[in-house]
């Protein structure tokens, strides 16, 4: 289909991230909008996907794994505190399994590939960017957490944020950018790129706000 072009996509993308903000602004409509987040997020799944053409198998097989480690390490943490730390999970995340929200599995999966395009054309070096792109995944989570606390998306024992939580991610990171660098042949494309700054931008201005 002819409107189905990255150029439409990254719009939607933007449109979507940019009413999702103006929602969450406005008092009288802000607990509407929060509740909304896990179809926002869903959709921003499917839009990758769509966006995947030549290796669009093989993005599958990666999200189905990571989906598998993402979720599994958010399970444990939940439930034993042994990763992370000790947080439960709010009510603005959708359809929980195990008290762990299914958008979480998906969403490690979506931030694995978006954060791994920006350094495709930076270096060859697969290990070099393994590091650069897990690290690039703490940050993302960095900036997100205060937000995820505010919206009811999970939140921490006695609300503090512990730097436990950044070390386990920087692992549980470390072992999806290995997969998908070392096992998988995907290229990407501007959609990647742009779903990872869009939702850096909506975080960032989220904390300003």
């Amino acid at each position: 289909m002819k409107f189905v072009t990255h150029r439409n996509i990254i719009l939607v993308l933007v449109i979507l991230h940019v009413v999702g903000l103006v929602g969450i602004s406005i008092s009288q409509t802000r607990d509407l909008v929060l509740s909304l987040s896990p179809i926002n997020l869903f959709i921003g799944f499917l839009l990758l996907l769509v966006s995947e053409i030549k290796n669009r198998r093989s993005l599958l097989i990666f999200i189905v794994i990571t989906f598998v480690v993402g979720f599994g390490s958010e399970l444990i943490g939940v439930h034993t505190g042994i990763l992370f730390g000790n947080y439960s999970y709010g009510s603005n995340l959708g359809i929980k399994l195990l008290e762990v929200p299914l958008i979480i599995g998906i969403n490690w999966a979506v931030l694995a590939i978006t954060s791994a395009s920006l350094t495709e054309n930076l270096t060859e070096n697969k290990s070099v960017r393994v590091l650069l792109n897990t690290l690039i995944m703490v940050f993302f989570d960095f900036i997100m957490e205060p937000v995820a606390m505010k919206s009811d998306f999970w939140s921490w024992h006695n609300d503090e944020i512990p730097i436990y939580n950044y070390v386990c991610w920087f692992f549980v990171a470390l072992l999806l950018q290995v997969i998908y660098l070392f096992f998988f042949k995907i290229k990407s494309n501007i959609v990647y790129k742009s779903l990872f700054i869009i939702q850096l931008v909506f975080f960032s201005l989220l904390n300003l706000f």
